[in-house]
């Protein structure tokens, strides 16, 4: 999915750079873990998710490139050997309260 919407972001914006129009650019963060869920408000109430695989996922998103999927260690221990992937390392980077992780695009 995290492949489809940036394909789906960089079509649009060659279709808003023909048009002269604005645009914007996204990066997406993936890590795969357990997460805690449930309601939260009271008077808006909403359903999220919260926990150090968010977290982590942030941290992903956040020192990722523009225009990629950036995903953690952990993920890529679960998708190397699929064939419909492929991945480019971006050696260790640093994380906001976490240590050092090897990251992957």
């Amino acid at each position: 999915m995290a492949l489809e919407m940036q394909t789906f972001i960089s079509n649009r914006i060659i279709e808003k750079d023909k048009l002269n129009e604005m645009s914007f650019k996204m990066r997406l963060g993936i890590h795969t873990g357990h997460v805690m869920a449930g309601i939260v408000g009271i008077k808006k109430v909403k359903y999220d998710i919260w926990g150090d695989t968010v977290n982590t996922a942030s941290r992903m998103e956040s020192n990722g490139e523009i225009g990629k999927v950036n995903i953690s260690e952990g993920t890529l221990a679960l998708l190397k050997d699929d064939p419909e992937f492929t991945f480019e390392s971006r050696g260790k980077i640093e994380a906001k309260a976490k240590a050092k992780w090897r990251c992957i695009l």
